[in-house]
């Protein structure tokens, strides 16, 4: 007679540690005290200075973002140049993912640019690592919250509260439970405030505390949030078009904005075809337009919408929508590699009768 082993129970610890993690959640939104709950965020289109600068250029929270997507892909290309000069079998883990990515972007370049891939690959490889990188770091928990305090000098700010100390440091956080009007603590308005005033404001401020109405300048900040990241790009991905236009045709590449010989011997559809290059002109310009407001409007979306909601709700809600965040941003790298691949391998295509083969 043989009994089957009942099998035991295991202990998840993977689940308890989500349970707990999100009852921890709900304690410090809802229940805890007021310096842990989530802050509404401040809407700032331009980048904000970390305090920091290098041979007196001052270091925005966007610089220091981007310096941060630049080392993480230095180091990885670091990485995959010494596996791959040791000719070993196959890559395991992030050089897998690694591999798996610039192969999939190769053979949409080579699809499109036939044998202008392997000189136009490198840039919009690059474009699109730097998006993906820059966007996928931001991803990571303190971005967009760890920061500096500062005054507020329109509006509303919080109370400074003191975490703790070590030695001549302090690290301080604000309390949402204490809100502070930014107009009781401004030198000029002070002036003009009862003494009572002063006393009730004054009762706040924390001894030592860098601020009085306080708001946080995060160290580090979205990327593509900044507007000067994507119209850089975007710049740069049109005045190479050019230089590829010009590498692959010569000269002759500029007939397609200046048809003179259509207009001096194409009669009335000559002077339409003119036209029509003037107006190709125009649409270079709008291509740096398209490029940059495109990225910027969706990505600084993104970011507003996670700071909005991680507000209102703080548990559960702001996890499933990093999700979207993370396809968003996938697909934004991707749109703007596309697009660059497009007008690049496009450049290098004579146009008219006059094609080369």
């Amino acid at each position: 007679m043989s009994s089957e082993a009942k099998p035991k129970k295991r202990f998840h610890i993977k689940t308890t540690l989500i349970l707990g993690l999100f009852a921890l959640g709900i304690y410090a939104a809802f229940i805890g005290p007021s310096i842990l709950k989530p802050i509404s965020p401040v809407v700032v289109l331009p980048p904000e200075e970390t305090g920091l600068s290098v041979l007196g250029f001052p270091i925005t929270n966007t610089i220091a973002a981007t310096l941060l997507a630049d080392l993480i892909l230095i180091l990885l290309a670091i990485s995959a140049y010494r596996f791959y000069r040791k000719n070993e079998d196959a890559p395991k883990g992030l050089l897998n993912a690694f591999e798996a990515i610039v192969e999939f972007l190769w053979n949409t370049v080579e699809g499109s640019a036939g044998k202008w891939a392997k000189r136009i690959m490198p840039v919009v490889a690059t474009i699109f690592l730097l998006i993906f990188t820059a966007n996928m770091v931001k991803m990571v928990p303190g971005f967009e919250s760890i920061g500096r305090l500062q005054e507020v000098h329109e509006g509303t700010g919080y109370a400074p509260v003191a975490l703790f100390h070590i030695g001549d440091f302090t690290l301080w956080t604000i309390d949402k439970g204490q809100p502070m009007e930014a107009a009781a603590h401004d030198a000029h308005a002070a002036e003009e405030h009862a003494v009572d005033e002063h006393a009730a404001t004054d009762t706040h401020a924390a001894e030592g505390a860098p601020c009085t109405a306080c708001e946080v300048v995060p160290f580090l900040r979205g990327t593509a949030t900044d507007i000067n990241f994507p119209f850089a790009l975007a710049v740069i991905t049109v005045l190479l078009t050019q230089v590829y236009g010009v590498w692959a045709q010569g000269p002759k590449y500029f007939e397609k904005f200046f048809q003179v010989k259509q207009l001096i011997n194409g009669g009335p559809f000559g002077a339409i075809n003119f036209g029509v290059g003037l107006l190709e002109i125009i649409l270079e310009f709008a291509k740096i337009l398209s490029f940059g407001f495109r990225l910027f409007g969706n990505i600084f979306a993104g970011a507003l919408l996670l700071s909005i909601i991680g507000a209102l709700t703080a548990v559960a809600v702001p996890a499933g929508l990093y999700l979207f965040e993370v396809f968003f941003g996938i697909i934004q790298a991707y749109v703007f590699f596309l697009l660059a691949t497009i007008f690049l391998s496009g450049a290098t295509v004579a146009h008219g009768h006059e094609e080369h083969h």
